[in-house]
């Protein structure tokens, strides 16, 4: 039998990490105060944890897919660290008006259209109606609600204490 799991999504950029716009370095990256206790009390509870990121700078040749993975991998060696992990970072590489030709198109994952939450929920036994987004963008939101599944918008500060009480709002009964 598939044990079905809750899933935490996060948006990455001003979420996890802070936004200063196209961020692919280490050197760049910030983590947002409570980041990584967020995915890590996540991780104890036995949810799955995925970030679902729009990242249309490598369609505007600000930076490379490989760029972006070696973040990603750093990301997870830095969480590891603190016995965190991140079950499945999606991205999309696609806009619709990006500079570089293979990466111009319009995407089902680009959010806010719920792709990337949807393949997630694909990919892994996720029990749709007990998870959750916490995104910084209203596009955030309506990929949320398109993929079914509740949303709630972080406007900053530590996000664990945000997590934690839009969790408790949430087994409440409070579903964005």
């Amino acid at each position: 039998m598939t044990d079905y799991r809750p899933a935490l999504f996060l948006d990455r950029d001003g979420v996890i990490n802070v936004d200063k716009g196209y961020v692919s370095r280490v050197e760049d990256f910030e983590w947002v105060d409570g980041a990584a206790e967020t995915i890590a009390a996540f991780n104890r509870r036995g949810w799955y944890v995925f970030v679902v990121t729009n990242q249309s700078g490598i369609a505007r040749n600000y930076y490379t897919e490989a760029d972006m993975q070696a973040l990603h991998d750093w990301m997870q060696t830095e969480l590891a660290k603190t016995g965190a992990h991140i079950d499945q970072i999606y991205y999309c590489p696609y806009h619709a008006e990006g500079e570089n030709p293979a990466y111009r198109k319009d995407s089902f994952d680009r959010k806010p259209k719920p792709g990337m939450l949807l393949r997630a929920m694909s990919d892994f036994p996720v029990k749709r109606e007990m998870s959750f987004m916490i995104g910084d963008k209203d596009a955030d939101m309506e990929a949320a609600r398109a993929a079914g599944v509740a949303g709630f918008l972080f406007t900053g500060g530590n996000l664990s204490t945000f997590a934690e009480w839009t969790l408790a709002g949430f087994e409440e009964g409070n579903r964005g």
